[in-house]
């Protein structure tokens, strides 16, 4: 079994792409296909020493979920699991997806509430990602002056989403010793 697990949340699917990209710069051999949290139990979740947790943040700043009309259950549905669950001795890496022109007040706020509910759990957190270079009012996913995790904005940036992925990879590839 490969060292890293990737999950993620999605809508519309680009949460989805992105984890492809992410576990294709990874390798086969550390890390799994990706996997819609949707679709899996508490046991197939804890048995990776590393997870990679994927969200976008859709509404007023919401994780994605049947209350913010997503077609299938996702985070939302899967954060009751996080209450019993002990993630101590494993390290998580987060990325989110948002729009930072026109949600530049709640700006990937579902990646600050995904932090908030692993971290709880006894995980370490790696792969913060500095805020430089990108233009918002308010987030919940910052800490000091990093995101809680690395931050792809689509909508606006799309150019850099492959260099900030490659960039991101390599750091938390050193940070999880993969």
């Amino acid at each position: 079994m490969a060292k890293v697990g990737i999950f993620f949340g999605t809508d519309t699917g680009s949460t989805r792409k992105m984890a492809k990209l992410i576990q294709k710069q990874l390798g086969d051999e550390i890390a799994d296909k990706p996997k819609n949290i949707n679709r899996v139990d508490v046991e197939e979740f804890t048995s990776y020493e590393c997870l990679i947790l994927g969200t976008p943040t859709l509404g007023q700043g919401q994780l994605p979920g049947l209350s913010v009309d997503c077609q299938e259950e996702s985070w939302e549905e899967f954060l009751p699991n996080f209450s019993d669950m002990d993630l101590t001795g494993k390290k998580v890496a987060l990325y989110g997806l948002g729009d930072q022109v026109s949600y530049s007040n709640e700006f990937v706020d579902a990646l600050g509430e995904l932090y908030d509910y692993v971290a709880n759990c006894g995980a370490e957190m790696v792969g913060f990602w500095p805020t430089e270079g990108y233009e918002f009012n308010a987030s919940n996913a910052v800490d000091g002056d990093d995101f809680v995790g690395l931050v792809l904005d689509k909508d606006n940036q799309a150019s850099l989403t492959e260099q900030r992925i490659a960039g991101w990879v390599e750091q938390i590839s050193a940070e999880m010793n993969l």
